[in-house]
């Protein structure tokens, strides 16, 4: 990863600035620059340029799901009757409509598709499959797997 960020024209203060955000998105300048020993105005410049190369994509607040009432953390692998471009159109947009979905991977393997989903339970989660991803263009299977414990949860991507 330092190489590709070096590659792409980037240093080692990008990498600390970026390490930094990762852990708390709403450092200031000022602290950035204390800790990286840079001044705030090249700072800033710096985060203006990850912002626009794309590296930093956005900003937000994580949130505890079951604080929220989200007590069940689902995977949810689907497979489907075809491959067919048109399919995986309609797929993919009703699939972003649906506000319990966080995460949707297309797989290679046996399933087509790898859901993540909260739900606040059993029942909603029994309603979702039937009412929602069984109803889904294309579908002819799903299977829902429940989280039992969230050994690792992290958003932060190695950069050394």
């Amino acid at each position: 990863m330092k190489k590709l960020l070096q590659n792409s024209g980037f240093d080692e203060l990008d990498r600390a600035i970026l390490e930094e955000l990762q852990v708390n998105g709403r450092t200031s300048n000022a602290d950035l620059a204390r800790k990286i020993h840079l001044s705030q105005p090249a700072v800033h410049n710096r985060i203006k340029r990850l912002e626009k190369r794309g590296i930093i994509r956005q900003y937000v607040a994580l949130l505890d799901r079951e604080a929220l009432g989200y007590d069940l953390l689902c995977m949810i692998y689907v497979s489907l009757e075809s491959h067919a471009a048109d399919l995986w159109r309609v797929f993919s947009e009703a699939v972003e409509a649906l506000p319990q979905v966080l995460e949707c991977y297309r797989l290679t393997g046996d399933d087509d598709v790898l859901l993540k989903a909260t739900l606040p339970n059993a029942v909603a989660l029994d309603a979702f499959l039937h009412n929602e991803i069984n109803a889904l263009p294309g579908v002819c299977r799903a299977r829902a797997q429940i989280v039992l414990n969230e050994i690792k949860s992290t958003t932060a991507y190695a950069l050394r």
